[in-house]
């Protein structure tokens, strides 16, 4: 345990870290939703249209999408630690 410590010593965060990585954590699962949502419905329509090259396409889209939101936030958190008040 001493060893981890010394490697990556634990950070305690204060309140206002807490509520800023609170706030980024919904705001991007608000995204994330709105994203699903819209491609979904996308991939819905080309899925009844019989358009299959699209909708590979669209739920490769998705997965970019998602992934790149995800980060964004993991980015904005890690920013949000490393801060001093």
């Amino acid at each position: 345990m001493e060893r981890l410590e010394k490697d990556a010593p634990s950070v305690t965060l204060t309140e206002e870290q807490k509520a800023e990585i609170a706030e980024i954590d919904s705001a991007t699962k608000a995204k994330i939703a709105e994203k699903e949502l819209f491609l979904r419905d996308e991939i819905a329509k080309a899925e009844a249209s019989r358009k299959f090259d699209e909708v590979l396409e669209l739920e490769q889209q998705l997965i970019r999408e998602l992934r790149r939101i995800n980060e964004d936030g993991e980015a904005k958190k890690e920013k949000a630690r490393k801060q001093r008040s």
